[in-house]
């Protein structure tokens, strides 16, 4: 019992003093349950509307209020031509575009069946599904209170129904969303860990020192350390994305030389953010973890991969923009899916290379100030 106690003893004495490893216990699993308690969501809430209206009547205002009332759908604007929802949509602008036909007020009033359409962005085919549910909720609804005002009953013909019309992916297919976000996901992770590991590894073996006495300048070092890495990645993830093509039918509709170019600024920017933790860190065991925690979980969460982001608290809305895959995600699924040019998701591209400029600066300050 003795030796127990000593053996426990000692090895609490050994976390005490690994403040980086003790800080990882206590706080990730607080960590973990405040990012899966606030951002994992399955409600779809404010999901931005724009309403193209044809008839301009009373009634036709009252279904605009219908949806934004039900705290589903938030209005964000209207459009006249059918160009402008092509450019609200593929600027991510919009997520729903509710149209009303003419003469929709003289066809509630006097009962004659009539139809209103939503188009949706099924880029995202969960989201896009929740959004077509409630949409068929609240025009059934309506349709419900006119046949109720005109005293019929209540299994008689509807006179008001809806019409989707599903954009991008038509079949609702949830790999035409899951693939672009796996390409962002494995890439991150891998990029991230890989950088980190490789600096830090030279520092577990006191080779570092060596490197300082040689000829080698930080910037060739550096560049030697990374560059492997950034083709193995990028590669890697063309692989993925021909991959998904040939067995899942994932379409390619946009620019091949954009993508690629996407995808090298977003691997990047992965690199830069492996480097900042390598400098850091001391250990290969403690660059792996937190280059896992900050690599894994925001990718996974709160990236829009699987939940979006509109649906999460406003104070986790805040933490995702510092996550680059959220901008990576949009960028890609533009190109993929969308076949849109740059000027509709450059803003993208923007964050992208801030933040990647923002991690190089960063890791490059510590890593100028470990080799001096």
């Amino acid at each position: 019992m003795r030796t127990i106690i000593a053996v426990a003893t000692k090895e609490l004495h050994q976390i005490v003093r690994d403040p980086r490893t003790l800080a990882i216990l206590l706080l990730f699993p607080a960590f973990m349950l405040l990012i899966y308690g606030y951002a994992l969501n399955f409600d779809i809430r404010d999901v931005r509307l724009v309403v193209q209206d044809h008839d301009r009547s009373t009634a036709s205002r009252e279904l605009v209020s219908a949806f934004t009332n039900s705290g589903y759908f938030k209005l964000v604007g209207y459009v006249d031509a059918d160009k402008e929802i092509d450019a609200l949509v593929n600027r991510n602008e919009t997520r729903a575009v509710l149209v009303v036909p003419a003469r929709y007020e003289q066809a509630v009033r006097n009962r004659r069946p009539t139809t209103v359409q939503v188009i949706i962005d099924g880029d995202n085919a969960n989201t896009a599904s929740t959004v077509m549910g409630y949409a068929q909720a609240i025009v059934g609804e309506i349709s419900t209170a006119i046949l109720l005002e005109a005293g019929r009953a209540t299994g008689a013909r509807a006179t008001l129904t809806l019409e989707p019309r599903i954009w991008y992916n038509p079949q609702l297919r949830s790999t035409l969303f899951l693939v672009p976000g796996l390409i962002a996901f494995i890439a991150m992770v891998t990029a991230v860990v890989s950088t980190a590991l490789s600096v830090v590894r030279e520092k577990e073996r006191g080779t570092m020192e060596q490197i300082r006495m040689s000829p080698i300048d930080p910037v060739s070092f550096v560049l030697g350390k990374t560059l492997p890495y950034l083709a193995l990645s990028f590669v890697s993830a063309l692989l993925i994305l021909f991959t998904a093509r040939i067995l899942f039918d994932l379409p390619m509709r946009g620019s091949w030389l954009l993508l690629c170019g996407s995808i090298l600024l977003f691997l990047v920017g992965a690199q830069a953010q492996g480097l900042l933790i390598s400098s850091i860190a001391s250990s290969q065991q403690v660059a792996f973890q937190v280059a896992l925690l900050s690599s894994f979980l925001p990718t996974f969460i709160l990236s829009g991969f699987i939940f979006p982001i509109s649906s999460m608290p406003m104070a986790v809305q805040a933490v995702s923009h510092v996550v680059p895959a959220r901008y990576f995600l949009v960028a890609l699924r533009a190109i993929v899916l969308k076949g849109v040019g740059l000027p509709a998701f450059w803003e993208q591209l923007v964050y992208l290379g801030v933040f990647s400029t923002i991690a190089l600066g960063l890791a490059a300050l510590r890593l100028k100030r470990e080799w001096a």
